[in-house]
């Protein structure tokens, strides 16, 4: 074989798989569209689950100054609120240093990067061929998607969730703040969506919300809707009086859908988004993403070293993906649908603050174990 894999999507899952596939001896090519470094709109919070295994690539995110988080305070629309140490902790990173990070290790690995828009995917005589908008690649033994939350490779591919309504919106932007504790993770009510606050190790605030488009329709930009929607919630609005934003403007995703993705699309293994998104309540995204390409480099490094068919590689890494995260999506699932209902929200903070102890136990079911 040619051990030659292609990757496409330069995010958290397709950089983790370039840079471990690469430190085994595997000729990656992996295909972005865009330079590094630059933002995304993203939570910025990673739990520590995953922090073993991104040591084991050399990758020490300690030297890069983040923020250590262990408490998680949430609030519905009004307010009323409740907090919760996070067990098991995480750290506060800009996706803007993160991918940087993966990126250069990457490189440094071996992995050759093109800077190019994927038009076209073939499987042929069983290698694919890739084509961009310049050029044509040829001769892969292996494709990873990792092309995040909604590409037109996508609908190429005749996807079945591109053709569902997509109501959500994603918005983020940083902010200085000097009265935003470190070590806590926010997740903070609104109606029609939710906000996540969380520090970076710039010490930047990362505020990143989603919302139905159903709500944000009304309004004529986003700063209309913060004021009228997100600053309801008097969290929020402490947040935003007291807070300047540091980024000319914000950044905005739309078209984000949560249904559940195919693992395996014409041959090509998905990773990361691109394989589902969890909801960002469980803040636990940028860990699955890495985790998700983890168990697809192992099984592709599986695939070469008993030379296994194309047909047992696709089935073990849908069982490993399914045991790896099934649940956890289906739980955050459960929680989105709780969470989006204020009077359910109500109940539950009442619960919750009668029985602080049922917390934790929540937040465990959406994290998962330490990944070696």
């Amino acid at each position: 074989m040619n051990k030659k894999v292609a990757i496409l999507g330069g995010g958290l899952a397709g950089l983790t798989a370039a840079l471990h596939l690469s430190q085994n001896n595997i000729s990656v090519s992996l295909f972005e569209k865009d330079p590094y470094p630059r933002h995304r709109v993203c939570g910025e919070y990673i739990s520590n689950e995953i922090m073993p295994y991104l040591n084991e690539l050399g990758v020490n995110l300690q030297a890069e100054n983040p923020v250590l988080i262990d408490r998680l305070r949430f609030s519905n629309k009004s307010g009323k609120e409740i907090c919760s140490p996070l067990k098991m902790g995480g750290l506060g990173i800009s996706r803007y240093r993160l991918d940087y990070l993966l990126y250069q290790k990457a490189i440094e690995s071996g992995c050759e990067v093109q800077h190019a828009t994927i038009t076209h995917v073939e499987l042929k005589n069983d290698l694919f061929n890739i084509s961009t908008e310049e050029e044509q690649f040829e001769d892969f033994d292996i494709v990873l998607g990792a092309f995040g939350k909604r590409s037109i490779l996508d609908k190429n591919l005749n996807r079945k969730f591109f053709h569902e309504n997509s109501g959500w919106l994603g918005v983020k932007a940083h902010y200085h703040n000097l009265d935003f504790p470190d070590n806590e993770v926010q997740l903070h009510n609104f109606n029609g969506g939710y906000c996540g606050l969380s520090k970076t190790e710039t010490g930047a605030i990362n505020a990143c919300y989603l919302t139905s488009f159903k709500s944000f329709k009304k309004y004529r930009n986003t700063q209309d809707f913060k004021r009228s929607v997100l600053q309801v919630n008097p969290k929020l609005d402490a947040f935003f009086q007291n807070s300047e934003m540091i980024f000319d403007k914000e950044l905005t995703i739309a078209q984000i859908n949560f249904s559940k993705k195919s693992l395996v699309e014409a041959h090509i293994l998905m990773v990361g988004d691109a394989a589902g998104l969890i909801h960002p309540l469980c803040g636990n995204g940028m860990a699955m993403a890495i985790h998700s390409a983890k168990i697809a480099s192992e099984e592709i490094l599986e695939f070469y070293k008993f030379d296994l068919s194309r047909e047992e590689l696709e089935h073990n890494f849908q069982k490993k993906w399914k045991m790896a995260f099934s649940s956890r999506m289906r739980y955050g699932r459960i929680l989105q649908k709780l969470l989006l209902n204020d009077r359910l929200t109500s109940m539950s903070l009442n619960t919750l603050s009668a029985f602080p102890g049922m917390l934790p136990k929540i937040i465990k079911k959406t994290h998962g174990h330490y990944v070696q």
